[in-house]
């Protein structure tokens, strides 16, 4: 026989159904939701030292291109003081650099322009230098050593000129400020760096055309021994010196003016 449930009863049994389901309301937020875990962040990379720079070396490329030294690091052999077969007492070498001691330490010192044993007709000439705070000081070339007829190497030789542009009275004056040809030719623009600080000469001569680059910037072009030329000396400080500017071979020359000034890397190539 079959059960018959009354109908009351389901009833009953759906609402207690019912009431025990969780309630769900419009708009009600769903249930959070546990957060990410960070990320983590790539460690920075540090940046790599530069890599040491050999002074006063040749590399291969350089001894094959015809590159030679005229400063060995450690002696100021291959130099002499102007007029003389030596080199003054101020004149020393220290940590990759010729320089000139300029201090007044109360020791007697002799320092005095210094000039290359060999002289050059054709040449590149790479010369690293930085000067003191107020200092000034020059690399001459062409320079005829006959003391008997030419007292000093800028007599004859053309300079371009080193000097702290804000620091000495010659940085104010028009053609006398780093990267001139001095008292002749400005600068085409300003390349140097602040004293204290190394910068780079690339002097070149080749059958009269002189071009000069500082820090790999082309500042000086002209060409020598022309009328241009002639015009050029004619209206400088050199006028009155017959040999100046006129010999197409000399030496090389580092100028001391007093203040401490520093050469390294000095290298020449003949072409």
């Amino acid at each position: 026989m079959k059960r018959i449930i009354p109908v009351t009863c389901i009833a009953v049994s759906v609402l207690l159904i019912n009431s025990c389901a969780p309630r769900v309301y419009r708009n009600t937020p769903p249930a959070s939701q546990p957060a990410p875990a960070p990320v983590p962040k790539p460690e920075p990379e540090l940046p790599r030292p530069a890599p040491e720079v050999a002074l006063n070396v040749l590399t291969n490329e350089e001894k094959a291109a015809g590159w030679t030294l005229l400063f060995d690091c450690t002696s100021s052999d291959g130099w002499h003081a102007y007029g003389s077969k030596t080199i003054g007492t101020a004149w020393k070498t220290a940590n990759g650099a010729l320089y000139l001691d300029a201090n007044k330490d109360g020791l007697p010192k002799t320092g005095g322009d210094i000039v290359s044993d060999k002289e050059y007709r054709n040449f590149e000439l790479l010369i690293d230098w930085k000067i003191d705070k107020g200092g000034n000081s020059g690399i001459c070339f062409y320079i005829n050593e006959d003391k008997d007829k030419y007292r000093s190497m800028w007599n004859t030789g053309p300079e371009i000129q080193i000097v702290d542009n804000q620091g000495h009275p010659d940085g104010k004056i028009n053609k006398h400020q780093a990267g001139d040809l001095y008292d002749l030719i400005a600068a085409k623009s300003h390349a140097e760096n602040p004293p204290l600080e190394w910068n780079t000469y690339l002097i070149r001569c080749v059958n009269g055309k002189l071009d000069v680059y500082l820090n790999k910037v082309h500042v000086v072009s002209t060409v020598m021994w022309d009328d241009n030329w002639r015009s050029l000396v004619a209206n400088s400080k050199f006028r009155d010196m017959p040999g100046f500017g006129m010999y197409k071979t000399g030496r090389i020359g580092l100028q001391d003016h007093g203040n401490n000034v520093w050469f390294r890397n000095i290298k020449i190539r003949e072409l």
